[in-house]
């Protein structure tokens, strides 16, 4: 986006470098990534970092609003609300697409949001391994607070921990070594000091939680959470002795019922120019006849699954139950980063947390995908070279 950097960087590349930064960054915490990880950054320019940061001021005021928990409450669904929901999400990630609007300036629009962890530690890797494998232009950065590589994990650290021994803090996932993004798990939990752990090995006794660690009963006081319902309710083959909707005496860093209250339910709310029209399938009196325009998605999957491109008026009638779906007026994702074969488009993510003692989120790092496919994604890019997760490096 940036056309004397983009250029730059397209004619010093070499897969021998790329090859080299890939070994580096396994090598690191001797794990190696489990998804593609893209052969170049993105680098954003000054004016739509003011489009982008503007964009995401409007969507926080929805979703940091004092009522907005309230408001948002039927997003949980029945027999899902865990208790000790802390009055505001720790983790926040708005997805943009970079798209053109009239005038062919380039803008963000808002894909998603998630009140849910991201790749926090991974992403902080990935910046090192560029820098050292390649040329990034001074005073660009993927960060946005001004920290340092140590100020920002020891910012992690701090929300994460919130002062706890490590040993009493576990990372909870379904299945964690089995995850694509494992490594994040891996670099999260050697930079904290804490362990993954399956909920499948999380033991509920007399209202505390409990885990084995190097043989020892350990104390679970809080928890890390990275997993979704989603995949908890399809792993039936997992034997628990604890269900997250139970009453436990446990702290968590990331309450799961933010998993849903921010989230695709989050959309129709959002007035904004940088929000696409979005309407609850089950508010509409009658669907639009320009379906060719709009996207449907249902509320509750995960990673772009169940999500149609191409409804039909056939399609919504047959839905039982339209409240669990929206219906998003389309974007048109620009491809706007060159590469070597064909150019691939964007989306951004924004990636806050939301420390205790302060009145407002902090924005603290950023994950990228291209595609150069119908959407963004894996299963839309298969064999195809220059695509998948990255970061942006934005314009001082």
């Amino acid at each position: 986006m940036i056309p004397a950097i983009r250029r730059h960087y397209n004619e010093n590349f070499t897969n021998e470098a790329y090859q080299a930064m890939l070994s580096w960054l396994g090598g690191q915490y001797n794990h190696d990534p489990k998804f593609h990880v893209c052969e170049t950054p993105v680098f954003f320019p000054r004016a739509f970092r003011e489009h982008v940061l503007a964009a995401c001021d409007d969507v926080l005021e929805v979703i940091t609003a004092p009522d907005y928990a309230e408001r948002a409450a039927a997003a949980i669904p029945p027999g899902e609300r865990v208790p000790r929901q802390n009055d505001r999400p720790l983790f926040m990630q708005l997805d943009f697409g970079v798209c053109r609007n009239a005038d062919g300036e380039l803008v963000p629009q808002l894909i998603e949001v998630q009140g849910f962890p991201s790749l926090y530690y991974f992403q902080a890797l990935l910046d090192r391994s560029f820098r050292r494998f390649f040329t990034i232009p001074e005073g660009y950065s993927a960060r946005f607070d001004g920290s340092t590589p140590e100020g920002y994990l020891e910012q992690l650290a701090d929300v994460i921990l919130a002062g706890h021994d490590p040993r009493h803090v576990v990372l909870l996932e379904v299945d964690p070594k089995g995850q694509t993004t494992r490594i994040d798990f891996v670099v999260a939990c050697a930079e904290l000091g804490i362990r993954e752990v399956c909920i499948s090995e999380v033991e509920l006794d007399g209202g505390k939680l409990y885990y084995d660690r190097d043989g020892e009963r350990t104390e679970i006081k809080r928890i890390y959470n990275r997993v979704i319902f989603d995949e908890l309710k399809a792993r039936t083959d997992l034997v628990r002795r604890f269900n997250l909707i139970e009453e436990a005496e446990v702290e968590w860093a990331g309450h799961p019922n933010w998993f849903f209250l921010i989230s695709k339910y989050s959309l129709p709310f959002i007035d904004s120019p940088y929000v696409p029209e979005t309407h609850f399938l089950s508010d509409l009196d009658h669907y639009p006849t320009n379906l060719s325009d709009y996207v449907l998605k249902p509320l509750y999957s995960f990673a772009g699954l169940g999500v149609n491109l191409h409804p039909t008026l056939e399609d919504l009638q047959v839905i039982k139950q339209p409240e669990h779906f929206i219906l998003q007026k389309k974007v048109t994702y620009a491809p706007v980063v060159e590469t070597p074969d064909e150019p691939a488009r964007v989306e951004l993510r924004m990636m806050y947390i939301w420390p205790p003692d302060r009145d407002k989120p902090l924005l603290i790092n950023n994950l990228v995908r291209l595609s150069k496919g119908e959407m963004i994604g894996v299963r839309y890019n298969k064999g195809k070279s220059w695509v998948g997760g990255t970061l942006g490096y934005f314009e001082p």
